[in-house]
């Protein structure tokens, strides 16, 4: 076993090379850690390339709710919506749908409300300063996004709700006439009503938004190690890894950041995380005549949400509850065209498909803290639909959390012990 790197108080490891890992390493790098990330060589898989692109600082009601849960049955894959639940994973799904249900009280839903308010309030500013620090600051696109319904009668369930709503810094305004004449030049399916959202944000572009990320790292002469940790444990006091090439690495500090894989590394050290792989899908065209102006767009009606980046249009849904071994299922990007193709969005006859799996855990609040098995171990995952939205922020709490400043936000309400209760 060969041993790559031995701890010491100013250096760190990362596992994981998402958005939220490469913020946290940046974060360290620049605080003085001379930080390495540990990453597969191939992770197109991860959620932080495939989801839809939006800075989604309007849900700061955690989806660990009742109206989530009632809204299920009639939301389910089957019945034409966006929920799945595959009868060959309910191993993983059940215990996770009992602990969900478990967080959906009054009193939990308003703290998790709360909780999650304090970080979706940084995220923008956060975002703001990351990107400039890398210089690319013109991948924030900072002009809100459109929600829109096909029928008169979703179009004012759908306003009541949001109008209800509690959507931290966004505000909510009817789309105008105009608005709703762009998009519904877009498609051949009539329009019955939108509204628009303004203080959030969309990433120009995926692909680049890491390439921006990552070579800022190496500017700051952060390293990088690829392979697959294949074990995390504690001897003497201290968490280790050992990599699959054989690789044993440990440091002043070494953060689980690796997605919806963190719960099986966490539990090499004897911590259970009831974190469960929520799969999503989404469909690419390399080229569209879709406008680059246009913010994203939300067509309720069908949970879709379609988003224009440099590098094509892209069309993402679907909440597949499963493990992390699951195969993909093919219905949900079939689901996915047929939806381009009734609404006539500008796709190509063969887009691209990716699926991936957002790493959710039961209350539907991030893991950000210290772990209690290891002085030198924390953890930053579990963002669910947020780990875009969160990752620069995530990057900063975590930094200051691991060089032992005060973090901006209070961290306890999520701390991993809250599932020990």
């Amino acid at each position: 076993m060969r041993n790559q790197q031995q701890a010491s108080a100013d250096n760190a490891i990362v596992i994981g090379g998402g958005v939220v890992g490469l913020c946290c390493a940046l974060e360290l790098q620049r605080r003085g850690l001379r930080t390495t990330i540990v990453v597969p060589a191939d992770d197109r898989a991860a959620a932080s390339w495939g989801n839809a692109g939006h800075i989604a600082v309007e849900q700061v009601e955690p989806l660990a709710s009742r109206a989530t849960v009632l809204s299920f049955p009639r939301r389910l894959f089957w019945r034409g919506g966006p929920v799945s639940l595959p009868l060959g994973q309910i191993s993983a799904w059940l215990p996770f749908a009992l602990r969900l249900l478990g967080s959906t009280g009054t009193r939990r839903f308003e703290r998790g409300k709360a909780a999650l308010t304090t970080l979706l309030e940084p995220a923008l500013p956060a975002w703001r300063r990351t990107l400039a620090d890398a210089g690319a600051a013109d991948l924030l696109l900072e002009d809100g996004h459109f929600v829109v319904w096909e029928s008169q009668a979703s179009a004012a369930a759908g306003r009541a709700h949001w109008i209800s709503a509690d959507t931290g810094t966004t505000t909510i305004r009817d789309a105008t006439a105009d608005e709703l004449a762009r998009i519904a030049a877009l498609t051949r399916q009539p329009l019955a009503g939108g509204i628009r959202f303004d203080g959030s944000g969309q990433i120009a572009d995926l692909p680049e938004l890491g390439r921006a990320l990552r070579a800022r790292f190496a500017a700051l002469d952060g390293a990088w190690h690829s392979g697959k940790v294949s074990s995390l444990s504690v001897a003497d006091g201290a968490a280790r890894l050992v990599c699959d090439d054989g690789t044993a690495m440990t440091a002043g500090a070494i953060l689980v950041a690796a997605g919806a894989a963190s719960g099986g590394l966490m539990a090499g050290v004897g911590t259970a995380v009831p974190i469960i792989h929520e799969r999503g899908y989404h469909i690419q065209a390399a080229s569209s005549a879709w406008p680059a102006t246009m913010p994203p767009v939300v067509f309720e009606d069908r949970a879709m949400i379609v988003t224009r980046f440099r590098s094509g249009l892209r069309a993402a849904s679907f909440v597949e509850f499963g493990g992390p071994h699951a195969r993909p299922d093919p219905r949900k990007w079939e689901r996915l065209a047929q939806h381009a193709e009734a609404l006539g969005l500008p796709f190509d006859a063969a887009p691209s498909r990716w699926t991936g799996a957002r790493p959710t855990l039961p209350d539907y609040l991030p893991a950000i803290g210290r772990s209690t098995a290891a002085d030198n171990l924390f953890y930053a995952f579990g963002h669910q639909h947020l780990g875009l939205t969160l990752a620069a922020v995530t990057g900063e709490l975590a930094g200051a959390l691991i060089t032992g400043a005060a973090p901006a936000v209070a961290l306890a309400p999520f701390d991993l012990t809250r599932f020990r209760r």
